[in-house]
């Protein structure tokens, strides 16, 4: 039994060689390198892939993977929305990602960056590197005194609630599928309207799929409160950004916290410094003392990334082994 790993990060490592120590009957090499049409060909004589990247799954590289003979694949992650499905079907392809790898990590750290806005710690962090030490007129916000909109009752979601209603906050959502003990608390509002007009914070917990694309709109802007506080851990395709950048200008949002970005691949998990930053809008966000901006890493927690090499290597070998994971895709 063969596996290929794609994309290995350094902090993978340790998680991988503990599972390769754990399965001596595997036989599992891997590189740094992406999975693409060109890269797929370091796997000949493998029986299953694992991969992670933002790199699409392109009928190119499905087809380099099947005329090796190979037709299962494990991603890392959780998001699937770059996969060429049609090709997987034709080339009858077993594919499995690892939806619930670490729900804690992502909604802590939405609820972080959440805090940090309310209490404005970018401008007081610039004013403390200074040495000005006043306290006005840098007066921050108590979380219990805000109503927060949850989008997304998912296990992120949910998690997420948790924490805020630690906090004391009070926590409405909206969900299209409701969960029951979100359900039984009486928490769920009827439509995104109502949440966007009684919301002092929203944020987001939902897939990037194409019903949701650019859900957050100048039309949905509109609707929010003056003064709106945004959050986004989720997905970059979410938010129309530039719809967002009007409303940070004309001060009907109020803060930003962002960790994804439509445009992010190529720009994101990249060193700028000494280069020229290729993105206006970005550069403009992160000089925003209104705006908290993160690459991408709600989800990088020594437990996550634990999780989500353990539980995609444990797929491909129950895949190799004529079995059916309960992490498969079912598409």
């Amino acid at each position: 039994m063969k596996i290929f790993a794609y994309g290995i990060r350094d902090d993978e490592q340790p998680a991988l060689k503990d599972w390769i120590a754990a399965n001596p009957e595997v036989t599992v090499e891997f590189t740094d390198k992406l999975l693409d049409p060109e890269t797929a060909k370091l796997a000949e004589g493998f029986d299953a892939v694992n991969v992670y990247q933002q790199l699409d799954y392109t009928r190119e590289t499905l087809t380099a993977l099947h005329e090796l003979g190979i037709n299962k694949m494990s991603l890392r992650n959780v998001g699937t929305d770059n996969i060429d499905f049609d090709a997987a079907r034709e080339f009858d392809f077993s594919i499995s990602n690892v939806p619930v790898y670490s729900p804690n990590a992502i909604a802590e750290h939405s609820i972080i960056q959440m805090s940090r806005v309310l209490r404005r710690t970018k401008e007081l962090d610039a004013k403390v590197a200074k040495h000005d030490l006043r306290w006005a007129p840098t007066i921050g916000r108590e979380m219990r005194m805000q109503t927060v909109g949850v989008i997304g009752t998912g296990n992120i979601g949910r998690v997420a609630m948790q924490i805020l209603k630690g906090f004391g906050a009070k926590v409405i959502a909206y969900d299209l599928f409701h969960n029951d003990q979100v359900e039984a608390e009486g928490l769920y509002v009827d439509t995104l309207d109502e949440l966007y007009a009684q919301a002092d914070v929203i944020s987001l917990y939902v897939p990037g799929v194409p019903a949701n694309h650019h859900m957050i709109n100048a039309e949905s802007i509109a609707k929010m409160k003056d003064g709106v506080v945004i959050v986004n851990a989720s997905r970059g395709n979410l938010m129309d950004i530039d719809d967002v950048i009007a409303g940070l200008d004309s001060g009907k949002i109020a803060d930003f916290a962002m960790d994804v970005y439509e445009d992010e691949v190529g720009l994101f998990n990249v060193d700028w410094s000494n280069k020229e930053f290729p993105d206006p809008k970005i550069a403009d966000l992160i000089a925003r003392e209104n705006v908290l901006v993160t690459p991408h890493t709600a989800f990088y927690t020594t437990k996550a990334v634990l999780e989500m090499v353990t539980q995609s290597m444990d797929a491909s070998l129950a895949f190799i082994n004529g079995e059916t994971p309960k992490i498969a895709v079912k598409y």
